[in-house]
């Protein structure tokens, strides 16, 4: 898996994904420009933003004329927001990749953002929020964001406020485009049968023309905890969810891969430490999974599951008693290896198309800065041994990293707060 990296004149960065032996090629245009750019009045722009991109340019002037254009080659079309990128992609056969390219260039580049669609896509994006908030599994994870970062910007939801997306005028759009999609900004990413040469051809020709403008960096976040901290969203609902979340690393840090092997034990797969202590002993749970927030300067460690409300205080226990026993218990060589095939596999699996392909070298540039193949990322985690779980485990649980959040029908919290804590 080799990919080869180009950075025009005025800083628009150029990723080419070599993939011969595939019958289809990607093509995604990104901005280093996620929530976490946003202002708080801002909240929800870049999300809202997004949907409007679509709605057509002056050569192809509705939302119609651009999904006939990409129908017409066969090609699947999405986009998505996160804290720090926005990203636009097109897949098809890998004979369209210059026709992707060229339809995804210019709804980024030259949106019109017609008056009528923007009314009706703020109906859509209201609707969006609601559906969210009626969905506990989901909208656990913006109560955890609120409770670990407060009023900046990574404690606010990507999708906004009911009142930003209210207030939003065009002039909103036209501005922050023009401030945020500027050529140092942009990232684009072609897989697939393709050369390096023929893309930065391609690609040059296409947005060579941008000027260079100085890049607009986001507000740094700021961890700050010294005790454990409980949200509870009190939520009528047959099933109480829950995120347990660990102030971790941003994503240029060499102890992640550590934390990943550690996370792995805990949650990946149903022989894990958590899958078979919460269902398979206690009978707590039908899922319960870790996962890891590796950001361009923070990061966070979870540990998620839904249970009964009656067993919450219970199944927090449990899971602080099998976080706590990794700190002074090594872990055995079987397990260990077992892990890091998990983690490797999944990863190569994940990466078997040309728009996941795409996707992966697009985060590994914007938040970690200095790309790395699969492979490099496999000889970290083959390299962590039985030690560095313990030294791992032993700064990651502990009271002042300790957060969890909570979606249920709970009355009475004071029975989970008594549970949350190594001490």
């Amino acid at each position: 898996m080799k990919f080869h990296k180009s950075t025009l004149s005025n800083g628009l960065r150029i990723i080419t994904v070599p993939m011969h032996d595939n019958p289809s090629a990607t093509v995604m245009v990104a901005t280093e420009t996620g929530s976490h750019h946003e202002s708080k009045k801002e909240n929800g722009l870049s999300h809202f933003l997004e949907h409007m991109l679509f709605k057509g340019t002056p050569t192809r002037p509705s939302a119609l004329s651009v999904s006939t254009e990409l129908d017409a080659i066969g090609a699947e079309s999405n986009a998505f927001t996160s804290s720090e990128m926005t990203a636009y992609y097109a897949k098809s056969e890998k004979k369209h990749w210059k026709k992707l390219l060229e339809v995804v260039s210019d709804i980024y580049l030259n949106p019109s953002f017609p008056v009528a669609d923007l009314e009706k896509e703020r109906g859509v994006i209201l609707q969006e929020i609601s559906m969210y908030k009626d969905l506990p599994k989901r909208y656990v994870w913006d109560v955890l964001a609120k409770l670990m970062y407060g009023e900046s910007s990574a404690g606010r939801a990507i999708i906004g406020s009911e009142e930003n997306i209210k207030n939003f005028s065009r002039q909103d759009f036209l501005s922050y485009h023009r401030k945020h999609y500027v050529a140092s900004k942009t990232i684009v990413v072609v897989a697939g049968d393709v050369t390096s040469k023929n893309v930065l051809e391609e690609v040059n020709r296409i947005f060579g023309m941008l000027p260079l403008v100085k890049k607009r960096i986001k507000e740094k976040i700021k961890e700050k905890q010294s005790a454990s901290a409980l949200s509870v969203e009190n939520k009528k609902s047959d099933q109480t969810h829950m995120v347990m979340a660990f102030r971790a690393y941003d994503a240029k840090d060499k102890r992640n891969a550590q934390l990943a092997v550690l996370m792995g034990i805990l949650g990946n797969g149903s022989s894990s430490r958590l899958f078979q202590k919460l269902r398979e002993e206690m009978g707590a749970c039908y899922y319960v999974h870790t996962m890891r927030d590796t950001l361009t300067d923070h990061g966070l460690a979870a540990i998620y599951t839904g249970v009964d409300k009656a067993r919450v205080a219970e199944v927090t226990k449990a899971i602080i008693d099998e976080c706590k026993r990794l700190t002074y218990e090594l872990v055995s060589d079987k397990e260990l290896e077992k892990t890091k095939n998990y983690l490797t596999s999944h990863m190569y699996m994940g990466l078997e198309t040309t728009d996941t392909m795409a996707g992966f070298y697009l985060s590994e540039e914007i938040v970690r800065e200095v790309v790395k193949n699969p492979q490099d990322i496999e000889k970290e985690i083959r390299a962590i041994t039985n030690k560095d779980i313990v030294e791992i485990a032993g700064e990651i649980f502990k009271d002042e990293n300790l957060n969890l959040a909570i979606v249920g029908n709970i009355k009475d919290s004071k029975p989970i707060k008594k549970v949350l804590t190594f001490k």
